[in-house]
Order: C-alpha cells, then sequence, then structure tokens
C-alpha cells in the first residue's frame, strides 16, 4: 500500500477516536443502614476467581457462640450475600461498557481487475481504502451512560436490602437455636420430673397403698417424655444447622448458642416506628428505580435522533498511478421506525414503578403495624407468665407432688398439674421466641436498633 495512504488513515484515526468524552454520572452507592453496619461484610475483589468467595478460609466456630459472632460469619461468608455483591460489580462493568464509543471500521475494497483486455491483470485497478466511525447524536451515550450508573446504583441497595436480609435472618436463626436449647432443657427436666413420679408410684404400689395400673400410667408418662425429649433433641439439631447455613457451612462444631434469651423489654409507640421507614433500603431502591425509569424515557427519546455514520479514505487508480480522496456520510431516514414502542413501554414501565412506590410504602407501613402488633402481644404474654402463671404453675405440682406422697391427692391430679407446668414453660419460651423473632423483623422494616424502653 502506497504511503499516501499513512497521512489520510491518521486523519480518519483522529476523527474516529474524537468524542471519546462521556458526561460523568455521580451517583454514590448507598450507605449502609445503621443496622449492622460495624459488622465487616463480603466486598468482592475487581478481578473474580474462578473459586469465587468459596476460596476465602475461615474458621468455623466451636465452644459458645454467641449472636454477634453470628451476624459476623453469615455477613463475611454468606452464599447469598456475596452473589449479590459480585451484581454490584457486574453494575459497574456495565457502566463501563456504556460509556464506550462505537467501533470505527475499515473497508478495503478493489475493482476492475482479473477481467479481460486492459483490465486482464491488476494494472487497472481500484482500490479503495475506507474508515468509518458511528457518530451517536442525541446525546445516546451519555444516556446510556446514565442509566448503566442508576442501574449500578439499583445494585448497590439490593445489596443493602440483601445485607439486613442476611442479618435478620441469622439473628432469627440464633433465637430459634436460644429456643430450642430451651425446650431441651425443659424437656430434660420434664423426663428427670416423670422418672421421679414413677418411682414416687412404685413405691407407693409396693407398699400397697395405690393401684399397679398407677404404675403403669407413670410407666407411659415417662416413655411420653422420653419421646418428647428425643424429638427435642433432633429440633435443636436442625436450629443449629440452620444457623450455621447462614454462613454457608452444612456441619455446625459450635457446642451451644449463649444469649440472653429471657430479658424482654417494651419497645417505642407505633407512630414513632412508622416515622423510621425512611431508612428501609427497600423504600430507598425504589425512589431510585424511579430516577432509572425516567433516564430510561430520555435514552429512548435520544433513539428519535439519527445518527451519522461518516467515513473517509483513499482511491488508487493503478492505471495511472494516481489517487483521490473519498468521504462518505450515512443518515437513517425515520420514516416508519422513530422508536415510538419503545418510548412509550418506557413511560409505561415509569407508570408501573410509581405504582409499585406505593405499593411498598403501604406494604411496609402495614408491616411494622402487624410487627408491632406481635411485639405487644409476646411481651405482654411473656411477662404474665413468667410473674403470674408459672409460680402458681410450680406450686400447685409441689403442692400435688407432696400431696401425692402422703395419700391426699391421686396420681391424676399429679399428672394433670405436671402438663400444666411445663405446657406454661413451653408457652412462656414461645412467647420469648415470638418477642426477639418480631424484633428483628421490626428492625429489618425501620433498618436501625429499636428503641428499647426499660
Amino acid at each position: 500500500m502506497s504511503q499516501k495512504f499513512l497521512p489520510l488513515l491518521a486523519l480518519s484515526l483522529s476523527l474516529a477516536l474524537s468524542g471519546c468524552a462521556v458526561n460523568s454520572v455521580d451517583l454514590k452507592q448507598p450507605q449502609l443502614s445503621p443496622l449492622g453496619s460495624d459488622i465487616r461484610t463480603f466486598h468482592p475483589p475487581a478481578e473474580p476467581s474462578e473459586e469465587g468467595s468459596s476460596s476465602l478460609k475461615f474458621e468455623e466456630p466451636t465452644g459458645d457462640l454467641t449472636l454477634s459472632r453470628a451476624l459476623s460469619l453469615a455477613l463475611l461468608k454468606s452464599p447469598e450475600l456475596a452473589a449479590f455483591s459480585w451484581e454490584v460489580r457486574a453494575g459497574e462493568a456495565r457502566r463501563l461498557q456504556a460509556g464506550l464509543l462505537p467501533n470505527p471500521e475499515i473497508n478495503i475494497s478493489s475493482e476492475e481487475f482479473g477481467g479481460s483486455g486492459v483490465r486482464r491483470g491488476y494494472d487497472a485497478a481500484e482500490t479503495s481504502v475506507l474508515l468509518s466511525q458511528l457518530v451517536e447524536l442525541g446525546g445516546k451515550r451519555a444516556k446510556r451512560t446514565e442509566v448503566a450508573a442508576i442501574q449500578s446504583n439499583l445494585a448497590g441497595w439490593d445489596y443493602e436490602s440483601k445485607r439486613l436480609d442476611v442479618f435478620t435472618d441469622t439473628t432469627k436463626a440464633f433465637v430459634e437455636t436460644l429456643a430450642a436449647q430451651s425446650r431441651l432443657a425443659l424437656a430434660e427436666e420434664s423426663f428427670d420430673l416423670a422418672k421421679q413420679v414413677l418411682q414416687a408410684v412404685s413405691e407407693r404400689s409396693r407398699a400397697g397403698k395405690v393401684s399397679p395400673l398407677e404404675v403403669i400410667k407413670a410407666e407411659v408418662a415417662l416413655s411420653t417424655s422420653r419421646i418428647k425429649l428425643e424429638r427435642t433433641k433432633r429440633e435443636l439439631e436442625t436450629s443449629r444447622k440452620s444457623l450455621a447455613a447462614t454462613w454457608g457451612s452444612n456441619s455446625p462444631m459450635f457446642i451451644h448458642a449463649k444469649g440472653d434469651f429471657e430479658t424482654i423489654n417494651e419497645i417505642q409507640p407505633l407512630n414513632q416506628l412508622l416515622q423510621l421507614i425512611d431508612q428501609n433500603p427497600d423504600i430507598a431502591r425504589r425512589k431510585v428505580e424511579t430516577t432509572l425509569r425516567r433516564a430510561e424515557i430520555r435514552l429512548e427519546e435520544s433513539e428519535k435522533i439519527p445518527s451519522l455514520t461518516i467515513g473517509a479514505g483513499m482511491r488508487r487508480f493503478e492505471e495511472t498511478d494516481d489517487s483521490a480522496f473519498l468521504f462518505e456520510v450515512s443518515l437513517p431516514l425515520l420514516l416508519f421506525n422513530r422508536n415510538q414502542g419503545n418510548i412509550l413501554e418506557a413511560k409505561h414501565n415509569l407508570a408501573k414503578t410509581l405504582e409499585e412506590n406505593r405499593a411498598t410504602n403501604v406494604r411496609i407501613r402495614a408491616s411494622i403495624s402487624r410487627i408491632h402488633q406481635v411485639l405487644s402481644s409476646s411481651y405482654l404474654e411473656a411477662v404474665t407468665l413468667k410473674n403470674d402463671v408459672l409460680p402458681g404453675a410450680y406450686s400447685a405440682f409441689e403442692a400435688a407432688r407432696e400431696g401425692y406422697k402422703q395419700g391426699k391427692f391421686g396420681y391424676l391430679d399429679v399428672l394433670d398439674a405436671q402438663r400444666t407446668l411445663f405446657e406454661t414453660k413451653a408457652g412462656y419460651i414461645a412467647a420469648l421466641a415470638d418477642y426477639h423473632k418480631a424484633i428483628a423483623e421490626a428492625e429489618r422494616l425501620i433498618g436501625q436498633r429499636l428503641t428499647l424502653q426499660k
């Protein structure tokens, strides 16, 4: 190729690379909600490995496990949270791609050769070199970059929502493990008492004071207690595995979940909770999504403006050893397709998002009202059972057991008092579990710790 082409190629390349700058879209990634913001979370590297985050090693907790330790493990090692963090990285990559210029195209063609007569060889050929570049008009690239940037920001809000979900799920799994441990202790106590009652009934039967039928009844009660004990052990193991699964483990090695299960307090009034819903990341995400829909409308409307394809090059005439410049401009004629359908779809998507925003707000407010009701009722139930019902149930059982030894009560009285006592204890444990789980859900909805009234 003649060196005469080189200046033209340099000029064409300059044309192709002109306009590389694109308006920057400065959208800050969402800040962490106050809930759990002091706990380190997993953030992926800029370049992923084939193993992903699973290649990160950590020491499985042993011995006593606290809630803070469980939360630290879950936020750092949760496979679900790691997946959302990679989506944030993917959004950053899409933003980068959206701001890139279309690649220039080079076209080389030869004519008037390989024929007959004077066109038999290559001496009369005409060779053309054309470098063309698509020039997007109407700010398409800037608007496309804006949309990608908002989508990246949206992925950040999705990550924050998932972080709070992992935080809440881990807290509830920890509470369920505490409750399962309490139920196991209750089942063991029930089993021990059933053995003591059987021993007392057997002694009275051998002394001829009660019928052997009562011994059979006591043995049945003991067997029932043993079955409940074994079932409770399995339930505890299930709870332990569910807790360990929050940090991606299949084999929990911790021995005991350590927490203050019985400490409960009243919470702030409902109207104060409703004033805090703006910190819910789901609501903040909806606001960003509305911004995205409006940016998408602007992007689709920019497609109404046709883009140019500009080309420049040179043609070489071998027959005369002459050359000449080439220049071409290509512009589509928007006679039929003016992007009407995509513009209308983008407007419909905005209307849909606005309705979803209102639905989300209503749903969160209804959820807070429901959770506040659960908190109030579980708090009242736990306090009443602890202060009023349990002491009476203990006294009734002890009186029935002592009275049975003295022959004042029958075995059925003892059995009924024992059943009442342990059903009351089980109800107390359930109320505590409901309270602490409701606390976790309420904190998820407002994105921060609840103010407890002592």
